[in-house]
C-alpha cells in the first residue's frame, strides 16, 4: 500500500472527475470494518489504479459499472453511475449499456440495474429525450462478417436449437448490436468486461478480437483486465489473461 494520493489526485483531475468523487464510491463502514481495505482502496485502487494513463476515466468507469452490473452488485452502483457521468459518460450510454448487457448477463441483472440508476437519473433532470431511441437508425451492417458469423453458429447449433441460432441473428447481431446509442469500440468493450466479470472467459475470443477491431487498442484491453482485478476478482482475471494472450498473439502475426 503506497502513499501517493497526492499525485494520483492530480492526474485524476485532469480528466474530468477528482480522486474525491472516485473514493466516493467506498462505503464508510469500510474503514470502521477493515481499515487495512481502505487504505488498499484509496492508496492503490483509487490513488493509482483509476488514474492509469493506460485507459482513460470515462472508459474505467464505464467497464467498471458494466462490472458491477454483470455480478449484480446493485447496493452501491448508484455511486458507480454518478462518477460515469462526472467522467463523462453520457445518459444515454448508460441506458443503452443497460440494454446491451441485459443479453449478456441476464434480464435480471438489467432490471436491478435499471433500479438503482433510476434515482440519479432523477435527480439530474434525465428526461426520456436524454435517451437513446427505441427505433433509432442503425449502423450498417459488416454483411461479410455477419454472414461468417451466422455460417459458424448454425453449422454447430442449428440442430440443437434453432431458437437460440434464429434470435442471435435477428435480436442480437441485425439489431442490438447496430443500435447507434452505444460507440462499436464501447460495446464491444463492455461485454468483454461483463465476460470476465461473469467468469466466462471461453466467451472472450470472438469478442476480444471484435473489441480490437472496432478499436480498442492492446495497451487499453491489458489495462481493463488490470483494472477489472479489484472488481471482478484476481482469480476471474486470471481466467481471463490467456485468452487475453491468445488473441493478442493470433493478431500479431
Amino acid at each position: 500500500m503506497k502513499t501517493y494520493v497526492a499525485a494520483s489526485a492530480l492526474a485524476l483531475m485532469t480528466t474530468g472527475a477528482t480522486a474525491q468523487e472516485v473514493s466516493s464510491t467506498l462505503p464508510s463502514a469500510v474503514g470502521a470494518v477493515a481499515p487495512a481495505l481502505e487504505a488498499y482502496s484509496t492508496n492503490d485502487l483509487f490513488g493509482s489504479v483509476w488514474a492509469g494513463e493506460e485507459l482513460s476515466m470515462r472508459d474505467r468507469a464505464l467497464v467498471t459499472f458494466a462490472a458491477l452490473m454483470t455480478r449484480h452488485e446493485t447496493e452501491n452502483l448508484g455511486s458507480y453511475v454518478e462518477l460515469a457521468l462526472d467522467a463523462g459518460v453520457t445518459p444515454a450510454e448508460l441506458s443503452e449499456t443497460i440494454t446491451h448487457l441485459a443479453f449478456y448477463t441476464g434480464w435480471g441483472n438489467a432490471t436491478a440495474a435499471a433500479e438503482a440508476m433510476a434515482p440519479v437519473f432523477e435527480a439530474r433532470s434525465v428526461t426520456a429525450e436524454d435517451l437513446p431511441a427505441l427505433e433509432p437508425e442503425l449502423l450498417p451492417i459488416n454483411e461479410e462478417a455477419e454472414a461468417a458469423r451466422e455460417e459458424t453458429v448454425r453449422g454447430n447449433f442449428a440442430n440443437v436449437s434453432m431458437g437460440v441460432v434464429d434470435t442471435t441473428r435477428e435480436l442480437l447481431f441485425n439489431d442490438l448490436w447496430l443500435r447507434p446509442a452505444l460507440e462499436p469500440r464501447d460495446r464491444s468493450m463492455v461485454t468483454v468486461a461483463a465476460l470476465i466479470a461473469a467468469g466466462q472467459p471461453e466467451q472472450m475470443t470472438f469478442h476480444l478480437g471484435r473489441a480490437m477491431d472496432n478499436g480498442l487498442t492492446q495497451e487499453e484491453a491489458g489495462a481493463m483486465l488490470s483494472h477489472l482485478a479489484f472488481y471482478a476478482g484476481w482469480p476471474k482475471v486470471f481466467s481471463a489473461l490467456p485468452v487475453a494472450k491468445q488473441v493478442f498473439e493470433a493478431r500479431a502475426n
